[in-house]
């Protein structure tokens, strides 16, 4: 089997919430052969390519380990809200193949065209950022599962007004990072000016099932955003309860200093 036949090993991860491509791209500038595609960074090193997504997403193809973790501490060094747990996926490759299609996660690829190999990146790194927000959706909703139990079970939320006005906050901070960021997961713009690459893109997209994970995806949201709503009720209900009280004892201390003036 000659070397461009050969099976080489891909990688995508998400490490972070995003990157400073720019900052980057001056960094690597100086030592390395780089791109810059639509706010993208295509690093060659002959047969190798890594490619840097701004939203926090790096794919590498047949790059070895030690450069992969050498270019992950300095995306690192370069990140916003970089990830407790990094996400990744894990494929095989073998180059010029007689069509480009996906089985059983190994990738045949009909040429070594960057702009082919940057075109499949694409969906497998909209489905590793993907895979972060899952993660990020299916752990805030484990971590107040409770709360709707406890309404159940109780008629009421026990717990305090702070920890509420906390679980509030995470509650929106998790749904507002995905929603910011949900246009991430339609089809780039980068196929506007590169139409006929645009096949290989849904050719990751569709294996990797980014549509149907989507919509799932938003299902999750719809119930954080019913546990906000649920929170949010529950503040309400005390905020209420409190003045109702407040009201009621304004109204028998005016009416206690009522009587008090009567008898004496």
């Amino acid at each position: 089997m000659s070397e461009n036949n050969s099976i080489k090993k891909c990688a995508a991860f998400c490490l972070a919430l995003r990157f400073d491509i720019n900052e980057l791209a001056a960094l690597l500038s100086e030592t390395t052969l780089i791109r810059i595609i639509k706010g993208a960074l295509l690093i060659e090193d002959g047969q190798s390519w890594s490619i840097v997504f701004a939203y926090g997403a790096v794919v590498h193809w047949n790059v070895s380990a030690e450069e992969q973790a050498k270019l992950h501490q300095l995306l690192l060094d370069h990140a916003e809200n970089p990830l407790t747990t990094i996400e990744e996926d894990y494929f095989t490759f073998t180059l010029n193949c007689p069509t480009t299609r996906i089985i059983e996660d190994h990738i045949e690829i009909e040429s070594s065209d960057p702009i082919l190999i940057f075109a499949l990146s694409q969906g497998m790194a909209q489905s590793i950022k993907l895979a972060s927000f899952e993660t990020n959706a299916i752990t805030t909703i484990n971590n107040t599962n409770y709360i709707p139990k406890s309404l159940a079970e109780n008629g009421r939320i026990k717990l305090s007004r702070h920890k509420i006005a906390k679980i509030r906050g995470q509650l929106f901070l998790t749904k507002s990072d995905i929603i910011l960021n949900y246009d991430l997961l339609d089809t780039p713009d980068f196929f506007w000016e590169y139409p006929e690459y645009e096949t290989f893109y849904s050719i990751t997209a569709k294996y990797l099932e980014i549509a149907p994970r989507t919509q799932v995806l938003s299902k999750k949201l719809e119930t954080i955003h019913e546990l906000f709503e649920m929170l949010a009720d529950e503040q309400k209900h005390r905020h209420s309860t409190i003045l109702e009280w407040i009201i009621i004892w304004l109204i028998a201390f005016e009416i206690g200093m009522t009587i008090f003036d009567k008898v004496f």
